[in-house]
Protein backbone atom coordinates (compact mmCIF):
# COMPACT_ATOMS: atom_id res chain seq x y z
CA UNK A 1 0.00 0.00 0.00
CA UNK A 2 3.04 2.47 0.91
CA UNK A 3 4.59 1.36 -2.72
CA UNK A 4 1.60 2.30 -4.62
CA UNK A 5 0.89 5.79 -2.71
CA UNK A 6 4.38 6.69 -3.59
CA UNK A 7 3.83 5.74 -7.06
CA UNK A 8 0.89 7.26 -7.57
CA UNK A 9 2.34 10.63 -5.92
CA UNK A 10 5.08 10.47 -8.62
CA UNK A 11 2.80 9.32 -11.09
CA UNK A 12 1.09 12.47 -10.19
CA UNK A 13 4.12 15.18 -10.42
CA UNK A 14 5.25 13.26 -14.02
CA UNK A 15 1.64 14.28 -15.22
CA UNK A 16 2.47 17.71 -13.96
CA UNK A 17 5.14 18.35 -15.48
CA UNK A 18 4.71 16.79 -18.63
CA UNK A 19 1.50 19.79 -18.66
CA UNK A 20 4.54 22.41 -18.04
CA UNK A 21 6.73 20.74 -20.70
CA UNK A 22 4.00 21.40 -23.14
CA UNK A 23 3.17 24.26 -21.91
CA UNK A 24 6.78 25.88 -22.01
CA UNK A 25 7.21 23.93 -25.78
CA UNK A 26 4.12 26.58 -26.77
CA UNK A 27 5.04 29.50 -25.33
CA UNK A 28 8.71 28.60 -26.50
CA UNK A 29 10.20 28.59 -23.31
CA UNK A 30 13.79 27.10 -23.98
CA UNK A 31 15.16 27.35 -20.06
CA UNK A 32 12.00 26.51 -18.63
CA UNK A 33 11.03 23.63 -20.93
CA UNK A 34 14.88 22.24 -20.06
CA UNK A 35 14.09 22.86 -16.08
CA UNK A 36 10.95 20.63 -16.03
CA UNK A 37 12.28 18.12 -18.23
CA UNK A 38 15.42 17.50 -15.91
CA UNK A 39 13.02 17.45 -13.25
CA UNK A 40 10.54 14.87 -15.05
CA UNK A 41 13.70 12.84 -15.73
CA UNK A 42 14.31 12.77 -12.32
CA UNK A 43 11.17 11.63 -11.01
CA UNK A 44 10.78 9.14 -13.80
CA UNK A 45 13.84 7.92 -11.95
CA UNK A 46 12.12 8.26 -8.36
CA UNK A 47 9.14 6.43 -9.74
CA UNK A 48 11.47 3.94 -11.30
CA UNK A 49 13.10 3.45 -7.93
CA UNK A 50 9.93 2.73 -6.17
CA UNK A 51 8.58 0.25 -8.46
CA UNK A 52 11.31 -2.14 -8.59
CA UNK A 53 10.48 -4.20 -5.84
CA UNK A 54 6.94 -4.93 -7.72
CA UNK A 55 9.25 -6.20 -11.13
CA UNK A 56 10.98 -8.71 -8.64
CA UNK A 57 10.54 -12.42 -9.49
CA UNK A 58 8.39 -13.87 -6.53
CA UNK A 59 7.54 -10.32 -5.51
CA UNK A 60 3.64 -10.60 -6.24
CA UNK A 61 3.33 -14.39 -5.11
CA UNK A 62 4.05 -13.29 -1.42
CA UNK A 63 2.20 -9.69 -2.02
CA UNK A 64 -0.73 -12.43 -2.83
CA UNK A 65 0.47 -14.71 0.60
CA UNK A 66 0.38 -11.54 2.44
CA UNK A 67 -2.83 -10.30 1.22
CA UNK A 68 -4.47 -13.73 1.66
CA UNK A 69 -3.10 -13.90 5.26
CA UNK A 70 -4.54 -10.64 5.89
CA UNK A 71 -7.99 -11.56 4.33
CA UNK A 72 -7.90 -14.87 6.72
CA UNK A 73 -6.78 -12.84 9.56
CA UNK A 74 -9.83 -10.52 8.99
CA UNK A 75 -12.01 -13.64 8.37
CA UNK A 76 -10.38 -14.85 11.93
CA UNK A 77 -11.18 -11.80 13.64
CA UNK A 78 -14.96 -11.69 11.90
CA UNK A 79 -15.40 -15.07 12.96
CA UNK A 80 -14.20 -14.86 16.71
CA UNK A 81 -16.36 -11.49 16.89
CA UNK A 82 -19.36 -13.59 15.42
CA UNK A 83 -18.69 -16.12 18.25
CA UNK A 84 -18.41 -13.77 21.02
CA UNK A 85 -21.70 -11.91 19.95
CA UNK A 86 -22.99 -15.04 19.89
CA UNK A 87 -21.74 -16.59 23.06
CA UNK A 88 -22.73 -13.63 24.60
CA UNK A 89 -25.92 -13.79 23.46
CA UNK A 90 -26.81 -17.69 24.27
CA UNK A 91 -25.67 -16.33 28.10
CA UNK A 92 -28.01 -13.56 28.02
CA UNK A 93 -30.36 -16.25 27.05
CA UNK A 94 -29.00 -18.45 29.66
CA UNK A 95 -29.13 -15.73 32.04
CA UNK A 96 -32.41 -14.77 31.00
CA UNK A 97 -33.73 -18.23 31.84
CA UNK A 98 -31.97 -18.72 34.94
CA UNK A 99 -33.38 -15.33 35.96
CA UNK A 100 -37.30 -16.76 35.32
CA UNK A 101 -37.08 -19.93 36.68
CA UNK A 102 -35.75 -18.35 39.59
CA UNK A 103 -38.53 -15.37 39.90
CA UNK A 104 -40.70 -18.20 39.27
CA UNK A 105 -39.44 -20.24 42.13
CA UNK A 106 -39.10 -17.14 44.02
CA UNK A 107 -43.26 -16.27 43.31
CA UNK A 108 -44.08 -19.77 44.56
CA UNK A 109 -41.74 -19.37 47.44
CA UNK A 110 -43.42 -16.19 48.50
CA UNK A 111 -46.88 -17.75 47.28
CA UNK A 112 -46.31 -20.82 50.05
CA UNK A 113 -45.34 -18.13 52.36
CA UNK A 114 -48.36 -16.49 51.94
CA UNK A 115 -50.41 -19.63 52.05
CA UNK A 116 -49.04 -20.10 55.14
CA UNK A 117 -49.59 -17.02 56.87
CA UNK A 118 -52.78 -16.73 56.18
CA UNK A 119 -53.68 -20.17 57.59
CA UNK A 120 -51.23 -19.36 60.71
CA UNK A 121 -53.63 -15.21 61.23
CA UNK A 122 -57.10 -17.51 60.73
CA UNK A 123 -55.84 -20.79 62.93
CA UNK A 124 -54.64 -17.64 65.35
CA UNK A 125 -57.96 -15.66 64.97
CA UNK A 126 -60.09 -18.85 65.37
CA UNK A 127 -57.85 -19.82 68.50
CA UNK A 128 -58.36 -16.27 69.77
CA UNK A 129 -61.99 -16.54 69.17
CA UNK A 130 -62.43 -19.64 70.92
CA UNK A 131 -60.34 -19.21 73.70
CA UNK A 132 -62.49 -16.47 74.15
CA UNK A 133 -65.14 -18.42 74.48
CA UNK A 134 -64.62 -21.01 76.83
CA UNK A 135 -63.16 -17.76 78.85
CA UNK A 136 -67.01 -16.78 78.56
CA UNK A 137 -68.27 -20.28 79.20
CA UNK A 138 -65.75 -20.40 82.04
CA UNK A 139 -66.93 -16.97 83.78
CA UNK A 140 -70.84 -18.70 83.13
CA UNK A 141 -70.11 -21.82 84.94
CA UNK A 142 -68.47 -19.73 88.03
CA UNK A 143 -71.59 -17.68 88.13
CA UNK A 144 -73.95 -20.86 88.14
CA UNK A 145 -71.61 -22.30 90.93
CA UNK A 146 -72.23 -18.65 92.63
CA UNK A 147 -75.80 -19.13 92.38
CA UNK A 148 -75.83 -22.58 93.90
CA UNK A 149 -74.04 -21.44 96.90
CA UNK A 150 -76.05 -18.83 97.11
CA UNK A 151 -78.47 -21.18 97.68
CA UNK A 152 -76.95 -22.94 100.08
CA UNK A 153 -75.99 -20.33 102.19
CA UNK A 154 -79.51 -19.36 102.22
CA UNK A 155 -80.87 -22.49 102.73
CA UNK A 156 -78.20 -22.70 105.96
CA UNK A 157 -79.18 -19.12 107.36
CA UNK A 158 -82.65 -19.88 107.10
CA UNK A 159 -82.27 -23.23 108.76
CA UNK A 160 -80.00 -21.02 112.19
CA UNK A 161 -82.55 -18.68 111.80
CA UNK A 162 -85.60 -21.72 112.18
CA UNK A 163 -83.70 -22.47 115.22
CA UNK A 164 -83.89 -19.43 117.16
CA UNK A 165 -87.54 -19.20 116.24
CA UNK A 166 -87.45 -16.76 113.34
CA UNK A 167 -89.05 -17.15 109.99
CA UNK A 168 -88.92 -15.45 106.59
CA UNK A 169 -92.11 -14.30 105.20
CA UNK A 170 -93.53 -16.81 101.84
CA UNK A 171 -92.85 -13.79 99.94
CA UNK A 172 -89.71 -13.35 99.90
CA UNK A 173 -88.55 -17.15 99.49
CA UNK A 174 -90.95 -16.53 96.80
CA UNK A 175 -89.18 -13.37 95.35
CA UNK A 176 -85.50 -15.16 95.88
CA UNK A 177 -86.30 -18.29 94.07
CA UNK A 178 -87.37 -15.97 91.22
CA UNK A 179 -84.62 -14.17 91.02
CA UNK A 180 -82.51 -17.41 91.26
CA UNK A 181 -84.44 -19.00 88.09
CA UNK A 182 -84.23 -16.08 85.83
CA UNK A 183 -80.41 -15.94 86.42
CA UNK A 184 -80.06 -19.36 85.96
CA UNK A 185 -82.35 -19.19 82.55
CA UNK A 186 -79.89 -16.69 81.72
CA UNK A 187 -77.01 -18.65 82.46
CA UNK A 188 -78.38 -21.66 80.43
CA UNK A 189 -79.23 -19.68 77.31
CA UNK A 190 -75.75 -17.97 77.51
CA UNK A 191 -74.11 -21.75 77.79
CA UNK A 192 -75.79 -23.11 74.79
CA UNK A 193 -74.85 -20.17 72.75
CA UNK A 194 -71.06 -20.58 73.60
CA UNK A 195 -71.14 -24.48 72.95
CA UNK A 196 -73.62 -23.61 69.83
CA UNK A 197 -70.19 -20.87 68.99
CA UNK A 198 -67.43 -23.38 70.43
CA UNK A 199 -69.08 -26.08 67.61
CA UNK A 200 -69.18 -23.63 64.87
CA UNK A 201 -65.65 -22.86 65.44
CA UNK A 202 -64.47 -26.50 65.84
CA UNK A 203 -66.21 -27.09 62.53
CA UNK A 204 -64.08 -24.22 60.87
CA UNK A 205 -61.19 -25.35 62.18
CA UNK A 206 -61.98 -29.03 61.34
CA UNK A 207 -62.73 -27.69 57.33
CA UNK A 208 -59.44 -25.46 57.50
CA UNK A 209 -57.61 -28.72 58.70
CA UNK A 210 -58.97 -31.15 56.43
CA UNK A 211 -58.67 -28.83 53.60
CA UNK A 212 -54.35 -28.32 54.22
CA UNK A 213 -54.84 -32.09 54.06
CA UNK A 214 -55.96 -31.91 50.57
CA UNK A 215 -53.69 -29.81 49.90
CA UNK A 216 -50.96 -31.70 50.88
CA UNK A 217 -52.38 -34.81 49.00
CA UNK A 218 -53.02 -32.79 45.79
CA UNK A 219 -49.51 -31.77 46.07
CA UNK A 220 -48.06 -35.52 47.01
CA UNK A 221 -50.31 -36.84 43.76
CA UNK A 222 -48.83 -34.38 41.54
CA UNK A 223 -45.17 -35.28 42.76
CA UNK A 224 -46.31 -38.93 42.33
CA UNK A 225 -47.48 -37.82 38.69
CA UNK A 226 -44.66 -36.11 37.79
CA UNK A 227 -42.26 -38.49 39.03
CA UNK A 228 -44.20 -41.48 36.93
CA UNK A 229 -44.35 -39.03 34.11
CA UNK A 230 -40.41 -38.87 34.14
CA UNK A 231 -40.34 -42.79 34.42
CA UNK A 232 -42.49 -43.57 31.05
CA UNK A 233 -40.03 -40.71 29.60
CA UNK A 234 -36.88 -42.04 30.47
CA UNK A 235 -37.95 -45.73 29.80
CA UNK A 236 -39.73 -44.12 25.88
CA UNK A 237 -36.14 -42.76 25.77
CA UNK A 238 -34.33 -46.13 26.46
CA UNK A 239 -36.61 -47.89 24.27
CA UNK A 240 -37.42 -45.68 21.48
CA UNK A 241 -34.97 -43.17 21.92
CA UNK A 242 -34.99 -39.44 22.92
CA UNK A 243 -37.79 -37.94 21.11
CA UNK A 244 -36.14 -34.42 21.29
CA UNK A 245 -33.46 -35.99 18.69
CA UNK A 246 -35.26 -38.59 16.79
CA UNK A 247 -35.26 -37.26 13.36
CA UNK A 248 -38.59 -37.47 11.63
CA UNK A 249 -37.17 -39.73 8.62
CA UNK A 250 -35.47 -42.13 11.13
CA UNK A 251 -34.72 -45.97 10.52
CA UNK A 252 -36.74 -46.68 14.04
CA UNK A 253 -39.76 -44.44 12.90
CA UNK A 254 -42.02 -46.90 12.22
CA UNK A 255 -41.29 -48.81 14.99
CA UNK A 256 -42.15 -46.44 16.92
CA UNK A 257 -45.25 -45.67 15.30
CA UNK A 258 -46.40 -49.31 15.99
CA UNK A 259 -45.32 -49.61 19.40
CA UNK A 260 -47.13 -45.83 20.26
CA UNK A 261 -50.33 -46.43 18.30
CA UNK A 262 -52.49 -47.28 21.25
CA UNK A 263 -51.94 -43.73 22.53
CA UNK A 264 -53.60 -41.89 19.09
CA UNK A 265 -55.84 -44.51 18.60
CA UNK A 266 -58.48 -45.89 20.26
CA UNK A 267 -59.56 -49.10 18.47
CA UNK A 268 -55.44 -49.79 18.15
CA UNK A 269 -55.89 -49.43 22.39
CA UNK A 270 -59.02 -51.84 22.27
CA UNK A 271 -57.47 -54.54 20.06
CA UNK A 272 -54.01 -54.41 21.82
CA UNK A 273 -56.04 -55.03 25.04
CA UNK A 274 -58.32 -57.97 23.57
CA UNK A 275 -54.82 -59.42 22.48
CA UNK A 276 -53.45 -59.09 26.19
CA UNK A 277 -56.44 -60.41 27.68
CA UNK A 278 -56.16 -63.86 25.68
CA UNK A 279 -53.25 -64.41 28.00
CA UNK A 280 -54.63 -63.17 31.06
CA UNK A 281 -53.57 -65.80 34.00
CA UNK A 282 -53.89 -65.90 38.22
CA UNK A 283 -50.62 -64.72 39.80
CA UNK A 284 -50.23 -68.32 40.79
CA UNK A 285 -50.75 -69.80 37.56
CA UNK A 286 -47.98 -72.87 36.86
CA UNK A 287 -47.80 -72.30 33.29
CA UNK A 288 -47.42 -68.31 33.05
CA UNK A 289 -47.40 -65.04 35.02
CA UNK A 290 -49.69 -62.14 35.18
CA UNK A 291 -48.98 -59.04 32.55
CA UNK A 292 -46.39 -56.53 33.81
CA UNK A 293 -48.02 -53.41 34.57
CA UNK A 294 -45.64 -51.06 32.41
CA UNK A 295 -42.76 -51.77 29.72
CA UNK A 296 -40.04 -54.70 29.96
CA UNK A 297 -36.82 -53.15 29.79
CA UNK A 298 -33.93 -55.24 28.21
CA UNK A 299 -31.46 -56.75 30.39
CA UNK A 300 -27.97 -55.40 30.36
CA UNK A 301 -25.67 -57.20 27.69
CA UNK A 302 -24.17 -60.27 28.75
CA UNK A 303 -20.81 -60.79 26.75
CA UNK A 304 -19.07 -57.73 24.46
CA UNK A 305 -20.28 -59.14 21.34
CA UNK A 306 -23.65 -58.62 22.16
CA UNK A 307 -22.78 -55.13 23.85
CA UNK A 308 -21.48 -54.77 20.41
CA UNK A 309 -24.52 -55.42 18.52
CA UNK A 310 -26.92 -53.66 20.87
CA UNK A 311 -24.61 -50.40 20.59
Amino acid sequence: RAVAVAALERVARVTALCRALRRSEDEGDGSGWARAREEAEAVLQELREVVRPLREPGYGEALRRKAERARKRRLRLQRRKHEARAAKEEEAARAAEREAKIDQWRAKCIQEVEEKNRERELKAAADSVLSEVRKKQADTKRMMDILRGLEKLRKLRKEAAARKGVCPPPSADEAFENQVESLKTLLKTRTELYEAEERALRVMLEGEQEEERKREMEKKQKKEREKLLQQKLEMDSKLFGDPAEFPLGHLLQPFRDYYLQAEHSVAALIQIRHEWDQYLVPADHPEGSCIPPGWVLPSLPTNDTWATAVR
